[in-house]
């Protein structure tokens, strides 16, 4: 039992795959730009040699240096978690950095330390982005080890510009005496910390690291980097509580966000749009051109049409555009879709939104209307490379700490295939017109002379942009049907 549960801390499964399968193509399209993913090797202190993978454009402005975020995976994932993340990001001219940490993935390494060692990894990786003349400002996004990470490291240099903490907890002690309870290990306290007293000294035995020093609560009253903490409600492995008592004694400018789901659910769609809002406040990248950001560089949860499927994004999007305005117009007698606020603004405290601005929001977002805001906050977002049908995050090869089971990820498939039936089926068919009979012609004739009555004219006003949304959701499919069975071939391939 004791060998079981130091394995559960220092040698979870580990994660093995395929890069060229799991990762982002080497050369991808995304929203009608061209990106591509570098691959490259870094060596730590300890001599271990670090896999990692840089999301760029294609090519990299050379005298407009960018912005990048390193993507921190948990202590059962890979680089391929930061797929969802580089989705979110690269339309907002963001680079996203990802790794497999020592003893991860495909690194080199033994154990996993639950931070302690990885912040070492993660200072190699910021050195080198440091040395590179087309990054500019740093910011990290880690998940439950790797957000444990990223507030171990930024508590050592202050020049990150923001972090994202997902699921962090607060001292290794105190988390490993809950799962006790979790497991309903049947055992008295105080033998229980007998054997706590003696998983850490061969923890320090065999990883190198003091259990005992693993501990936010420490690092978090000196770090003053900006950053949003999130945590699931119905987190049993790291209970919320972790995230709010590391908020409260953080230092720095924070936010936190918490939205249904557990430890390792995929997240709502409207807690990744709050990430792309605080990393464009922070870095600050560059602007998109603006003949590309007027029409492609926004982002659509279109799921797997918005990579290289063979679709004319440019038509798509003009569509989309077209029928979001037509909606939001026939909808104005009763209601106005909500903007992103809407979204964002239940999670942000009354001084944010007091500060919060039109300005403050990506390119991509602005404008992206948020008819279905309800049902975003009950679904998830998992973003998948285009070859292949379900990818929701690496660690479902296994792990404790990143290990959703195979139904989580069947369903993050099939939400994308509802989204693209959705896209594909109009909303009711188009009625015809039918010839009116005579005796209507002539009650017609009858009341030309007489004034219009007002409530008719704005009833026949609804109905002609009814009738034009239904139009344009019959050339959406039409748009979509066409090549839909051409882009599935490409990714069987």
């Amino acid at each position: 039992m004791i060998e079981q549960f130091i394995n559960f801390v220092i040698r979870p499964p580990r994660a093995d795959y395929n890069p060229d399968q799991y990762l982002w193509e080497t050369d991808f399209t995304l929203a009608g730009r061209k990106y591509k993913r570098q691959d490259l090797e870094l060596t730590n202190g300890r001599g271990h040699i670090l896999r990692c993978s840089h999301y760029m454009p294609s090519p990299l402005p050379e005298d407009t240096p960018l912005p990048c975020v390193i993507y921190c995976h948990g202590n059962s994932g890979c680089r391929a978690d930061a797929n969802e993340a580089a989705v979110i990001l690269l339309p907002s001219n963001i680079t996203v950095f990802t790794l497999d940490f020592s003893g991860s993935g495909l690194s080199d390494g033994e154990y996993v330390s639950l931070g302690w060692h990885e912040k070492d990894d993660l200072k190699i990786v910021v050195s080198h982005l440091r040395s590179n003349k087309q990054i500019s400002r740093i910011g990290l996004w880690g998940r439950s080890m790797g957000a444990v990470t990223s507030l171990l490291y930024g508590a050592e240099d202050p020049s990150i510009a923001g972090m994202v903490l997902d699921s962090a907890f607060s001292n290794l002690f105190d988390l490993m005496m809950e799962l006790v309870d979790v497991y309903k290990i049947r055992l008295p306290k105080f033998t229980v910390k007998v054997a706590v007293q003696y998983m850490r000294r061969v923890i320090q035995k065999k990883a190198k690291f003091d259990i005992m020093n693993l501990n936010c609560m420490q690092a978090a009253p000196k770090t003053f980097i900006p950053s949003l903490f999130g945590h699931a409600t119905e987190d049993v492995f790291i209970q919320p509580r972790h995230s709010e008592i590391i908020f409260k004694s953080y230092a720095g400018d924070k936010n936190i966000i918490k939205f249904d789901g557990d430890h390792n659910s995929p997240r709502p769609q409207f807690y990744y749009d709050s990430v792309s809002i605080f990393f464009y406040n922070v870095l600050h990248p560059p602007q998109v051109p603006s003949a590309i950001s007027t029409k492609l560089e926004k982002y659509y949860d279109l799921g797997d049409l918005k990579v290289g499927g063979g679709v004319d994004e440019s038509l798509l999007y003009e569509i989309i555009s077209g029928l979001r305005s037509v909606q939001t117009d026939a909808a104005s007698s009763s209601s106005v879709p909500p903007s992103i606020f809407a979204a964002t603004d239940s999670l942000l405290d009354e001084d944010s939104r007091s500060s919060t601005n039109i300005d403050d929001i990506p390119p991509h977002l602005q404008g992206t209307s948020q008819e279905n805001t309800n049902d975003q906050n009950e679904e998830c977002c998992s973003h998948s490379s285009s070859n292949r049908e379900s990818w929701g995050r690496c660690s479902s090869l296994g792990g404790s700490d990143g290990d959703p089971s195979s139904a989580d990820c069947k369903s993050a498939n099939n939400r994308h295939q509802r989204t693209l039936k959705a896209l594909a089926t109009p909303l009711r068919r188009i009625q015809r017109k039918l010839d009116p009979p005579k005796g209507e012609e002539e009650d017609k004739k009858k009341n030309s002379s007489k004034k219009k009555d007002p409530i008719v004219v704005q009833k026949k006003a609804k109905s002609e942009k009814m009738e034009k949304f239904e139009a344009l959701s019959q050339r959406i499919r039409l748009s979509i049907l066409k090549r839909v069975n051409h882009h599935r071939r490409q990714r069987s391939s």
